[in-house]
């Protein structure tokens, strides 16, 4: 099995982020960049691409 290709997004302007792998055409992964031993959540490429969407429509705090 090969490792995935963990990326940060380019607006993370700290630590406290997510990490993203979607090398697998079926799940894309997520992990906890503080904490990357906890786990990792895998979803959908569909429900990625829809979560990615809703938070771009969110208002910049």
């Amino acid at each position: 099995m090969t490792e995935p290709n963990w990326r940060t997004s380019s607006y993370t302007k700290s630590d406290s982020c997510v990490e993203v792998a979607d090398s697998n055409p079926q799940r894309v992964m997520i992990r906890d960049t503080k904490d990357r031993g906890r786990g990792v959540l895998g979803v959908r490429p569909a429900t990625w691409t829809h979560f990615v969407t809703f938070t771009k429509d969110l208002p910049p705090n």
